[in-house]
């Protein structure tokens, strides 16, 4: 913890706030990795979902979180997701990390194949203790949207300690592929920078995977 100590007058500062959370969206160029994954056989929303988690726990200051007033530092994530169910609504997907891609992925469409059939809400996830939820990110896909703003909710304007990350529609890009691409997070924990390292970050580990 101590780089966030370096920070905690930063973060005091913010969480005085209503409303602490910076929530921006931008452009995100990625190497186009659905050749590798075609040839791979594997789904490409759960290879970028790979990507995005292991990205956020190589940059520290999305690993911050805040449990019963004391700040934290996670060391694992619970990879989560939206999902649609039969009657078209919102479900939540969820399933225990694995390192290895291919496993990953499987894991995540398990767990999106689960979801999707569940007219209730997914118990597991709401049955999640205050302190297990801490383990995760927010994470929603809409792959129809070329989307250029979007507004998380939060269960209060004050602890918006779980980042929320999202993004939308892939097209062309001069090097590869174009996405839009939304972080909110708790300006205690992160700023631009950080948000701007986390991007960079996404694109290094699809570079990685697919090398």
């Amino acid at each position: 913890m101590h780089d966030f100590e370096r920070r905690r007058d930063r973060f005091d500062f913010f969480d005085r706030m209503e409303s602490p959370a910076v929530n921006l969206c931008f452009t995100l160029d990625v190497p186009d990795f659905r050749p590798w994954c075609k040839a791979q056989a594997l789904a490409p929303f759960h290879v970028m979902l790979c990507a995005v988690l292991r990205a956020v726990l190589k940059v520290e200051n999305f690993r911050y979180r805040v449990v019963d007033g004391e700040v934290i530092r996670i060391d694992r994530l619970v990879p989560s997701f939206t999902v649609m169910n039969q009657h078209g609504d919102l479900n939540f997907a969820q399933f225990d990390w694995t390192d290895d891609v291919r496993e990953f992925v499987a894991r995540g469409q398990a767990a999106r194949e689960a979801a999707s059939n569940m007219a209730e809400l997914n118990i597991k996830y709401r049955t999640m203790s205050p302190r297990e939820a801490k383990d995760q990110v927010f994470v929603t896909c809409m792959p129809w949207l070329d989307f250029t703003s979007i507004q998380h909710p939060m269960a209060s304007l004050a602890t918006p300690d779980i980042p929320s990350l999202a993004w939308g529609r892939f097209r062309d890009g001069p090097d590869g592929l174009q996405l839009p691409f939304s972080v909110q997070a708790h300006h205690g924990f992160v700023d631009g920078w950080h948000i701007h390292l986390l991007g960079r970050q996404v694109a290094a580990e699809l570079a990685g995977i697919i090398r």
